[in-house]
Parts: structure tokens; C-alpha cells; sequence
């Protein structure tokens, strides 16, 4: 097999390669914050710059490039697309079957006010579904819960970008942490628990930042009691069960835990005043209105159906029903994620799947066909673990995907929903989604091109270079990571590694520069195309994807700047918060 070496200076002069590998991502972004192309072709865009640059700058040979964006496009439909369509199609039999008013009003029946009703459905509610599914379906399904209570799509989208941070380092019951804990050959519990000390302080600061987003300072500092009990109630339970439990179920147990303190004090308490839109005006007495007049008016329709005017009767049958859909989303999930219960004897679902129903080809001339460089990998002369595997993972059955769309069979079954009227709320959810998933396989594509070229590594060293700032600007590159390849799983395996290797040389611990990789990384995850797109077209916004990027690159450089302040704080002053093992 012909082996092709990634070459992080192909110019000869780190500047100029560094600008050569940014190329692509400035492509991207640029359109898209250009607002003069949607988001599938600046992706297409972005694609055609990486691979001419992969060719022309990189010497990568067009087939290996070819070949990369095969591979990506594979990855997207089974492990992305198929997540996002479930999880869409779930939402759907809920508004068809008018649960989804009920859960509507079931959050409505805790508060009127507009800033607690974002905190728990944004920030609890979308933190309950990283922890459960990840990816794309937090902010999908969110949002357009957002949407149906009342708020404008494009405020909903932004919202729900912004809350789904910092449950994402532990996403889809630990995903981003385990994969951490592969590359870098740590220890899984410790990459958890300093990640556990690292995130909180930024759980509680989170929610009082949506309300800051939606109402201003003023309008957050009346609500500042229950902002502190959700969030201080969410930061405590994430610390705790990262640190003396374990690290599958953090973002479930404190999205459980923030959501219901929520409920609880607001049982207690309720702000002076109810805070509302100034398009809530049909929809309550004036005298219960606080208007909003700095919101610019978006005239966009929503894809949801219009909730019935009646309040449904709230009680706990009722509500529980209602709310069906969403536990048999937790329970299937649950059962394809967790490892086999080994004193039971009990193989892990997924496993079992795996062996019967999926096939993992290596991508012909790919697999193991590039190397890393000595830079990246740390190896003179080059090893086993230094050749890339290119593998085409046809997962139909044992992808989380498939999890979530037999919880949406059964919850549509259970609610008395035909079966083809499931066919077609199906059929209608691929095609609304269409444009979005076009996008998805391009930004997927010129990932992969820009990972096996070595584009993404070149980025990454020029952070390296940066002594011993290296604490900020290396949590700067896991932010990076997850807003050129939306995930945070991704960028765990494009930069832990590199992460320990700097680490040492800096005489940094490895395991505080690599848990930084994550949780800076779950700060870059409101700006990457990739989420952007799916919350565009979860809330009927689509051709605005550019509008969404500008709302929230502030914010996701403001937070990301905030977990690099704490790593360095650990690094220098407060080594003690490491946990080494």
C-alpha cells in the first residue's frame, strides 16, 4: 500500500501553511455569515476549497481526498442524519397526536414568565436530550419546543444554541469523555472528574446568560433566585456525579436535577412581575405583560402546528402521557448506550446489534493508507497507532438513531396513531429536512478531507507555539475542534492526543490540557455549521443560518474565553483541582 505522511508546513513557512489550512473554514464561515449563500452551498463551498488545497498545497493525492469525503459522508448519514430524522419524526407524533400541548402547557403550568420557561426547556430539557442522544437532537427538538410555548423561531434557535453547552462534554451518555480517554490513553474517571471541575462554574452561570439574552440585566436580576437555584442545582449534581460516580450519566442526572428544583421553587416562588413578549398580547391580559421592545420582529412560520387555544386539564395521567414519547426516548437509549451488565450476563443491546446487523468496511486505498507526522504524534519514526484507519461504518441497527426512532414507533403506537400515518409524518419530517441534511453531508465531507489531509493538525500546532499561555490557547483549540467538525467527540480525537503531547513538553499535566480540549470544546458547538443548520431548520428558519452564526459568535467566544480562564487558573494556581490517576 502507497503511504502518504501529512506535512504540517508544506509552504516552508508555518504563517502561510497555517493561513493555507484556515482557508477552507474562512470559505465557510465567510458565506455563511455573508448571508450571500445558505448553508448546503457554502458547505459545498468549503468542501471544493479543502480538497483543492488538500492537492495543491498538502501534495495529498485527489483519490486519498475523494476517499476522505466518502468516508465522511457514511459517517454523516448513519451516525448524524439518522439521529436527527429520528428525533424530528418523535417530535412530530407528539404535536400530531396533541401531546405536545400538553407538555407545552405542562412547562406553562410552572410559569408564565418567558425567562424561566427558557432556562428549563432550552438549558434542563436540551441538556436531558445531549445526555440522552446528543448531537443534533438537543437543539431540534428544543427549539422547536421553544417555538410551540410561544417564542420566535430565530430567538429559539439562538437560544437553544447557546444552552447546549455544557452538558456536551459528556453527550450521548459519555460519548466525547470515553473517546477522550481512547486517544490519549487516560484515565477515562480522571478525564471526567477534572472536566467535572472545570464546567460547572459555567453550568451556573449559563442560565442567568439565556435570561441576559432574551430580557436584558434587569429583567435577569429579578428572576435571580430562581436562576441560581436551576443552575446551582445543576452545577452541584454535575460535579458530584463526574467526580464520585461516574461519567455516563452526568448530563441526565443534572438535567433531572436542575429541571426539577426548577419546578420545585417555583412552587414556592414566583418573580414580582410575569415577563412576557410584546407578540404575547392575544394571549394574556395587558396588565400581565412586560414589553420586550428592543426584540426585532421576525415574520417567519414555524413548521409546528398552532396549539389549541383550550388549556387542556393538567393532571398527572394527562401530563405523564404527554410526556411518554420523551421517557421511552430516555429508556431506549439508555439500553443501547450503556456497556453490557457484566454481573447479569447481560450483553450491551448496541453489541449485540453490531455483530448481527452492521458491517464495518475499510475504505479501499484510505484505510491506513495516511500517517501522521513526528509533530502530531510525537514519534520519530512512525509506529502502528501513527496510520490513520479510514473505516465505512454501515451501522443501520446499533447507531443511537435507530434508539430513537423505535421510541418514536412505540410512543406513536402507544397514543393510538396508525401506522400509516407514521409512514407519512416521516416522509413529510425527510423532506422538511432535506436542506439540511444536503448541508450536513457537505460540512461532514469537508471535515474528513480536512482531518486526513492534516489541515485541522496544522491549525492546532500554530496554537502550540504559544508557551506558556498554552492553558488559553489550547482549551482555544478544542473550541476550535468542535466549530470546524461539530463535535465535540471529533475534536477529542482530532486534538486530545496532540493536547497530552504539548502538555508534557510545557510540563503541563496531560490530563488538565486534555480535559481542556473537551470543555473548550463544548463552547465552540453554538458556532459549528453543522448545529447551526439544524437549528435553522428546526425552527423554520432556513436560509437564515448566516443571521443565527452572527447572534451567537460573541457569545461562544465569550464562554470559551471563560472555561480557558479557569483551566489556567488550574494550571498555575490551583493544580490541586487536577485530577490525576
Amino acid at each position: 500500500m502507497n503511504q502518504w505522511t501529512q506535512n504540517y508546513n508544506p509552504i516552508g513557512f508555518w504563517p502561510a501553511s497555517t493561513l493555507a489550512a484556515g482557508l477552507p473554514v474562512f470559505v465557510l464561515l465567510g458565506l455563511l455569515a455573508s448571508g450571500k449563500a445558505g448553508a448546503a452551498r457554502a458547505a459545498l463551498a468549503g468542501l471544493f476549497t479543502a480538497s483543492l488545497v488538500a492537492v495543491v498545497v498538502f501534495g495529498m493525492p485527489a483519490r486519498l481526498v475523494a476517499a476522505s469525503a466518502c468516508v465522511g459522508v457514511v459517517f454523516a448519514v448513519f451516525r448524524i442524519i439518522w439521529l436527527i430524522l429520528a428525533a424530528v419524526f418523535l417530535y412530530d407524533i407528539a404535536v400530531e397526536t396533541g401531546r405536545f400541548d400538553v407538555m407545552k402547557h405542562s412547562i406553562a403550568a410552572v410559569t408564565d414568565d418567558r425567562r424561566i420557561q427558557a432556562v428549563l426547556v432550552a438549558f434542563c430539557f436540551g441538556a436531558f436530550l445531549e445526555g440522552a442522544a446528543g448531537f443534533g437532537a438537543p437543539v431540534a427538538i428544543a427549539a422547536a419546543f421553544l417555538v410551540g410555548l410561544g417564542f420566535k423561531p430565530f430567538q429559539a434557535a439562538v437560544l437553544c444554541l447557546i444552552a447546549n453547552t455544557a452538558p456536551v462534554a459528556w453527550g450521548a451518555i459519555g460519548t466525547p469523555i470515553r473517546t477522550l480517554a481512547t486517544v490519549t490513553n487516560l484515565n477515562v474517571e480522571a478525564l471526567s472528574a477534572t472536566a467535572g471541575r472545570i464546567i460547572p462554574p459555567l453550568s451556573l452561570l449559563i442560565p442567568t446568560w439565556l435570561v441576559v439574552a432574551v430580557a436584558g440585566w434587569a429583567a435577569a436580576a429579578e428572576v435571580a433566585p430562581a436562576l441560581i437555584v436551576v443552575g446551582g442545582t445543576f452545577a452541584l449534581a454535575q460535579w458530584a456525579w463526574s467526580n464520585y460516580v461516574g461519567f455516563e450519566l452526568v448530563d441526565l442526572v443534572s438535567a433531572v436535577a436542575g429541571l426539577l428544583a426548577g419546578i420545585l421553587w417555583m412552587r414556592v416562588w414566583q418573580p414580582r412581575r410575569i415577563w412576557r413578549f410584546d407578540h404575547d398580547l392575544d394571549d394574556a391580559p395587558v396588565s400581565e405583560i412586560t414589553h420586550n421592545n428592543s426584540e426585532s420582529p421576525i415574520n417567519a412560520v414555524s413548521p409546528v402546528r398552532p396549539a389549541s387555544a383550550i388549556s387542556p386539564v393538567l393532571t398527572t395521567r394527562v401530563v405523564a402521557r404527554a410526556w411518554m414519547p420523551f421517557a421511552l426516548l430516555t429508556l431506549t437509549v439508555l439500553v443501547w448506550g450503556l456497556p453490557a451488565i457484566k454481573p447479569l450476563g447481560l450483553p450491551a443491546m448496541r453489541d449485540t446489534l453490531d455483530r448481527l446487523f452492521s458491517h464495518r468496511i475499510e475504505m479501499p486505498g484510505l484505510h491506513l493508507a495516511v500517517t501522521k507526522g513526528a509533530a502530531v504524534s510525537g514519534h520519530a519514526t512512525p509506529t502502528a497507532k501513527d496510520h490513520e484507519p479510514a473505516v465505512l461504518e454501515l451501522v443501520p441497527l446499533s447507531s443511537t438513531g435507530t434508539a430513537v426512532f423505535l421510541a418514536a414507533v412505540a410512543s406513536g403506537l402507544a397514543l393510538g396513531m396508525r401506522p400509516a400515518r407514521m409512514a407519512v409524518l416521516f416522509g413529510l419530517a425527510t423532506y422538511r429536512m432535506r436542506g439540511a441534511f444536503a448541508a450536513i453531508l457537505a460540512m461532514l465531507a469537508l471535515g474528513f478531507v480536512t482531518k486526513y489531509s492534516g489541515m485541522d493538525a496544522v491549525l492546532g500546532l500554530a496554537f502550540t507555539r504559544t508557551g506558556p499561555l498554552y492553558p488559553i490557547f489550547g482549551t482555544m483549540l478544542g473550541w476550535l475542534g468542535v466549530a470546524l467538525t461539530g463535535s465535540d467527540t471529533s475534536s477529542n480525537v482530532l486534538f486530545g492526543n496532540l493536547q497530552t503531547i504539548t502538555a508534557r513538553r510545557l510540563g503541563l499535566s496531560p490530563v488538565l490540557m486534555a480535559a481542556a480540549n473537551t470543555t473548550g470544546g463544548v463552547m465552540g458547538k453554538m458556532i459549528d455549521a453543522q448545529s447551526i443548520v439544524v437549528a435553522a431548520a428546526a425552527t423554520g428558519e432556513n436560509g437564515r443560518e448566516g443571521d443565527i452564526l452572527r447572534a451567537v459568535l460573541l457569545h461562544s467566544i465569550a464562554l470559551a474565553l471563560a472555561v480557558a480562564a479557569i483551566v489556567c487558573l488550574y494550571a498555575y494556581a490551583l493544580k490541586w483541582m487536577v485530577v490525576e490517576m
